[in-house]
């Protein structure tokens, strides 16, 4: 399920199109992918050591940095020096994809035909996007809005009042009334006069036995994808924003909140009201207490809690 056919792409387009002060280099550009997923024909971004392992490696044509950064990519990777990562990765997005920075309506949007999702069951006042794929035995709820080329697998409760849009939704997934799934995420580059948005072209992939409680919002990826690992359950009111990736086996309790590009492993659990910072990486069999912000990389095997997040005994001894 890597293929991302939400968002329909102008490229290719040649390397000194794009960037006019490489008028030497006459690279076709295919597309945008993250240092693991590049490809000889993509371009990529690195903006944070901590992903210098992935540039190590990265199979890309061509990537943007910044000059302290420009040694850790190979040798058969373009090097593209800019001052701002992020401005230019957002501004060669909107070129390639210039309908991502907003969500727009879906005008696909019908009453579903039974005949083309047997098996199914609608409630009132369903719109279904044009190829869309539900499994047998899926149950949506009233007033719910299904847009374009989503796919939903077998035996899931989809609630009522609930929007999914460019993802994917494994077998046997819960999503409660209210939820709101693949929506763009807060993304945007501050500048006078008006804020430039940054596209957001990634998918939210929810795989099998997850359980989503009423009124989360779980945003797709920028560039990448949002993942949430089997047999996970989410309370009510969970926010995630784009690009998280939440392993197998999590418990995340109510009014949780995740900034961008956090990475969670198996088995953690999360009490009410914890908030988690962006780009972190939250170790196996973790458990953060309720109320808690984690604002660094916890390791495997490890119980924190407080303001900042502390060890629990070093927690204890404190309060």
């Amino acid at each position: 399920m890597s293929k991302n056919f939400f968002f329909e792409s102008n490229g290719p387009f040649k390397l000194n199109i794009l960037f006019p002060n490489h008028p030497t280099s006459k690279i076709r550009i295919k597309d945008i992918k993250t240092l693991d997923k590049a490809s000889k024909s993509d371009l990529s971004f690195f903006d944070s050591i901590n992903y210098k392992d992935l540039a190590k490696n990265t199979k890309a044509a061509c990537c943007i940095t910044k000059e302290n950064l420009k040694n850790y990519l190979p040798k058969t990777c373009e090097v593209i020096i800019v001052k701002s990562v992020l401005f230019e990765l957002a501004r060669i997005t909107s070129k390639f994809y210039p309908f991502a920075d907003i969500d727009y309506p879906d005008n696909s949007l019908k009453k579903p035909n039974n005949t083309k999702f047997p098996g199914v069951k609608f409630g009132n006042n369903v719109l279904i996007g044009k190829n869309v794929k539900i499994g047998k035995s899926t149950t949506i709820g009233s007033n719910t809005i299904i847009e374009q080329n989503v796919i939903v697998g077998k035996n899931c409760i989809i609630g009522s009042q609930i929007m999914i849009k460019n993802s994917f939704i494994g077998d046997n997934v819960v999503i409660q009334d209210g939820a709101k799934i693949g929506l763009k995420g807060f993304g945007f580059i501050p500048l006078k006069g008006k804020n430039f948005r940054i596209p957001h072209i990634g998918k939210t992939i929810i795989e099998d036995n997850v359980e989503i409680g009423a009124s989360c919002t779980i945003d797709r990826g920028s560039i990448g994808d949002t993942i949430i690992g089997k047999n996970t359950f989410l309370d009510n009111q969970v926010h995630m924003a784009h690009n998280v990736k939440v392993g197998e086996n999590c418990m995340i309790a109510g009014q949780v909140g995740f900034a961008g590009s956090s990475t969670l492993g198996n088995n953690v659990s999360i009490g009410g009201q914890a908030g988690i910072s962006g780009h972190l990486k939250i170790g196996n069999n973790v458990k953060i207490g309720g109320g808690s912000g984690v604002v660094k990389d916890i390791p495997d095997d490890t119980i924190v809690m407080g303001y900042p997040a502390v060890p629990l005994k070093e927690f204890l001894k404190k309060n």
